[in-house]
């Protein structure tokens, strides 16, 4: 397949002004370069990015089939050990999930490559470089065509078209057309730049040693020349992790005035964590999540837990169901009930003894057996396991009061009369 060779085989050619080489070498066109891949170089959204594409990559992703019986788990379909196990033949199937979530908030979209065989079998998926695909829609019918949308990707020797039914395309949160998902750093860029240039400030203060600036007086007049050479031997002196906290010299006539605004001042703390805090509400990630435990206590934990699994993970996870089981499945295979749903329950999952009370409650209530509770601790099933149990002095509500009513309600005398009744009719039949 076209897409494995260029995997395995990257030749591109780059020009000399051209942004990927730039970034190859580690050249940043201004201050700070946030575009793309260059955001996870700041802190918050390198853990951000992070912890939602190891969350996505530890869910199973399986196969299921509804029908009238209900629903079970479809192992024996062809693509059930792609998917749960070895997407293409150089990354595991958490591997293959953390490369497309990365991507999808990084770029606000990544795409996979859907490999057939010759008889149009689904033998492999291979992930495409995002910054590397132009989507085109041709919405004035050029040429008239059904599929009025198709994937352009340039994999440096050419430019190869794909049709919507070979590629799977993964969006970010926000979407301003429903074909295109919207980058979320690019209108978070502010904002990262703000969070990349605190990180530089703090790195260049502690280059300096610690030292502040500050103006140098002195007596008389002094040429270009003779400016730059006292600069020059000052700061070497006076800056650098080698000379902090070391005595400066300054020559006879001259006076050092420092000149300093402290973090305190500038509120570089406040802002700092406010931009946190933004760039985090903007992933969906919960503070204690980033080891922020300043508001956080062990009830509550748990609760913003449960909040990031339903608020932040559930839209993704329903976007990647509803993308693979429209295009991986065929009509017929849709309309039999099989669909594509990544397993949560490691997620939810709780302490052992809430677990066990649980499982207790709904074996009682007799609409699990015990097998299956079993199954959800992955412990083998015992004879007899597959029954439904229920408590027997539950009635229906229908019948609510009955039991109290001689004779079945023939004569409403009730008490224990009603229920001689009963005993002394029944000898006499």
């Amino acid at each position: 397949m076209f897409f494995r060779r260029a995997l395995e085989r990257r030749s591109i050619e780059y020009g000399l002004n051209d942004p990927a080489l730039l970034d190859f070498l580690g050249i940043s066109p201004g201050d700070v370069n946030v575009y793309g891949k260059n955001a996870l170089k700041e802190a918050t959204v390198f853990a951000c990015v992070k912890i939602l594409a190891e969350s996505i990559s530890k869910l199973p992703l399986k196969i299921y089939q509804e029908d009238e019986n209900g629903v079970i788990k479809a192992t024996k379909h062809y693509l059930y050990r792609l998917l749960k196990l070895r997407p293409n033949p150089y990354m595991s199937a958490s591997d293959f999930a953390k490369c497309n979530e990365t991507q999808r908030n990084t770029y606000g979209n990544a795409y996979v490559n859907i490999e057939t065989d010759e008889k149009g079998k689904i033998v492999a998926f291979w992930p495409i470089d995002a910054s590397k695909v132009r989507i085109w829609i041709d919405d004035v019918g050029l040429f008239n065509s059904k599929n009025r949308i198709w994937y352009e990707v340039d994999v440096g020797t050419e430019r190869r078209k794909l049709m919507p039914d070979e590629i799977l395309h993964f969006k970010s949160g926000v979407t301003l057309d429903g074909i295109v998902g919207v980058p979320p750093l690019e209108y978070l860029r502010a904002t990262v730049e703000n969070a990349a240039a605190a990180g530089r400030f703090i790195n260049n203060f502690y280059k300096q040693g610690l030292q502040v600036k500050g103006i140098v007086q002195y007596v008389g007049d002094l040429n270009q020349e003779a400016k730059k050479q006292f600069r020059e031997k000052f700061e070497e002196m006076s800056s650098g992790l080698k000379n902090s906290h070391r005595i400066a010299l300054m020559p006879i006539g001259y006076e050092f005035k420092p000149i300093s605004l402290s973090m305190s001042d500038a509120q570089f703390l406040e802002n700092t964590q406010l931009t946190i805090r933004q760039i985090a509400t903007a992933f969906g990630i919960k503070m204690h999540q980033l080891n922020d435990l300043s508001r956080a206590t062990h009830t509550n934990v748990a609760e913003q837990q449960r909040q990031f699994y339903v608020d932040t993970l559930l839209p993704i996870l329903t976007m990647y169901e509803q993308e693979m089981t429209y295009k991986l499945f065929l009509d017929s295979e849709i309309d039999a009930g099989y669909y594509v749903k990544f397993n949560v329950d490691s997620m939810l999952r709780s302490d052992i003894k809430t677990r066990y009370e649980a499982y207790g409650i709904g074996i009682e209530k007799g609409f699990i057996t015990p097998n299956e509770a079993r199954a959800l601790e992955e412990k083998p099933p015992l004879p007899g396991g597959d029954q439904l149990v229920f408590n027997g002095n539950v009635i229906p509500l229908t019948m609510a009061g009955q039991q109290y009513v001689k004779g079945g309600g023939e004569n409403g005398q009730t008490g224990d009369d009603g229920n001689k009744g009963n005993s002394s009719a029944a000898s006499e039949n």
